[in-house]
Parts: structure tokens; sequence; C-alpha cells
């Protein structure tokens, strides 16, 4: 099994569904290269990983982007994740981010947006949410909550090599398998450590957690993070802009620097890269 992935599960006779999340390779590939100050990290992990919960429910083709906009130091946080569960994200913070604690310091009044894309749809599906709530977490419980009409509990943990998830939801017929289990089955995921959920295998998490209850593993599934640096799209980019533009950026800069910032790639042009983007044919698609 993949060291980043989705295991989903039941808990078959509470009518109780959830998924632990663990993102080890592919939370490390978001964050190189990066220096966002630990507060602010870890919201973008939690995030992630959240993401990584309702991106797997995807069942056609298609792109998930949640983004939380606010205006307080972290002005952006933004995730995306495909049918595929290939994973990216980013943080746009001040560098005042780093002395603030709580969620509502941080992003200030804001919302939190989500938005699917599907082969087919003439605009993305949009959702705005107020942000209620004292974590990512929070926000997402009430967003679940309310958008599905059944209960859910989020647990995350994030630090500098990993972020996870605990995630569980009430399905309809719960009351009536167990009246009092979803109250016990939340006390017991409330009891989960970060350092176990961040370092222990989902088998091991739900073991340990629900170790009396009929737990039913289904396969897991690999979360990635696969963006590999497109050079001619930023070409095509660039001659659109025209050459005197360019130039002018090469005049006060000495080179043309372009970040994407979603996808974790830089691309740098000098005078003769710029020179080549228009005294050779443009690339053919």
């Amino acid at each position: 099994m993949s060291n980043s992935y989705i295991q989903r599960f039941l808990l078959e006779d509470l009518d109780i569904r959830g998924a632990v999340v663990k993102l080890d390779d592919v939370w490390q590939g978001i964050l190189e290269n990066r220096d966002y100050p630990a507060n602010v990290r870890d919201l973008l992990g939690a995030m992630g990983a959240i993401a990584s919960v309702i991106g797997g429910n995807l069942k056609q083709a298609g792109r998930l982007t949640i983004q939380l906009q606010g205006h307080g130091p972290v002005s952006l946080l933004v995730v995306d994740i495909n049918e595929a569960l290939n994973l990216r994200g980013y943080a746009k913070a001040a560098p005042e981010a780093a002395s603030q604690q709580g969620i509502a310091d941080l992003l200030g009044d804001g919302q939190l947006l989500l938005s699917l894309d599907m082969p087919g749809l003439r605009h993305p599906y949009q959702s705005y949410v107020p942000i209620e709530g004292d974590s990512v977490a929070e926000i997402f419980e009430h967003y679940l909550t309310q958008s599905e009409q059944q209960p859910a509990v989020l647990h995350t943990a994030s630090s500098e090599k990993a972020a996870a998830c605990l995630f569980l939801q009430k399905l309809p017929d719960a009351d009536k398998k167990d009246a009092d289990g979803w109250d016990r089955v939340t006390r017991l995921a409330s009891t989960i450590r970060p350092e176990e959920l961040l370092n222990l295998p989902a088998d091991e998490v739900l073991l340990r957690l629900f170790h009396q209850e009929t737990v039913r593993l289904l396969d897991a599934r690999e979360v990635t993070h696969e963006w590999p640096q497109d050079w001619d799209k930023v070409r095509d980019m660039l001659r659109s802009l025209g050459r005197a533009e360019l130039e002018a950026m090469l005049a006060e800069h000495g080179e043309v620097l372009i970040h994407d910032d979603l996808s974790n790639h830089e691309y740098r042009f000098n005078a003769d890269d710029i020179a080549a983007l228009f005294d050779e044919p443009p690339t053919l698609h």
C-alpha cells in the first residue's frame, strides 16, 4: 500500500461509515520548497486530508476544488483533487500569520467555496458555506452535516511530514440499529491523539478506537501528487503576453519568472529563452 491513501470502512452493526486518510509523500510534495509557518501548514494539511475524503466520493470524471477565502493574514487556502485522487494545494499568507493562533484570526471574515467541475457541465457546480467553527475540521463538519443532512465528525492532524484525517458519518438507520451507537463511536473517536493519527496505519487506528465494534475495511485507494511541469503551456501563455511586455520584465528583473503556485512549479526564462519564443515557430498541439 502507498503511504498516501484513503481507507474507507463501515461499522456494520451501527450503520455508521467512515474513512481514514493518510498523506505522507503526497504531503511532503505539496510542501516542497515552501516555507509556511506551522499554523498555516496545519490549516492546509487539514484541508488536503478532508478534500481527499470528499474527493473519494466522486463517482465519475471531475475535479473538486475547495477554497477558504478570508481577509485575515491568510487570504487564501485552496486544494483540488480529481476522481483519481490526484491532489494539490496552496496557501497564501502574510508574514504576520505566524503570530496568530485561532482560525478566525488567521482568516478574518471569510467563506468556504466548493466547486465541482465535471465533463458536460456548462459551469462548475458551486456551493458557498459560512466559516463556522474553530478549526478546519469543524467548518467541514458543519458543511457536511448541512449538505448531506446527516451528522459528520472529522478529526485532523498535520506536521511537516504528514497530514491525516479520521471521518465518521451517521447513516439514516443508525438509531434503529443502536440508539447509543453514534454517541459512543464519536466519544471513542475523540480520544484519538494527533501522533496516532499521523503515524499509525489506518487499520491500527481503527483497532485502537473501535476494537469492540464490527469494522469492515474497504479497499484502500492511493492518493497522489502528480503534476509534471508543462513548459509548452507556459511558453504559449508568455507568447500571448507579447514580446514588448516580456522584454520590459527582462529589463526590470533580468529574467521572467513564472510561479505555478497550485502545482508547486517554477519556470525561469532568460533573454535568450524569451527571444526563442518569438524567433522559433510555436509548438503545434
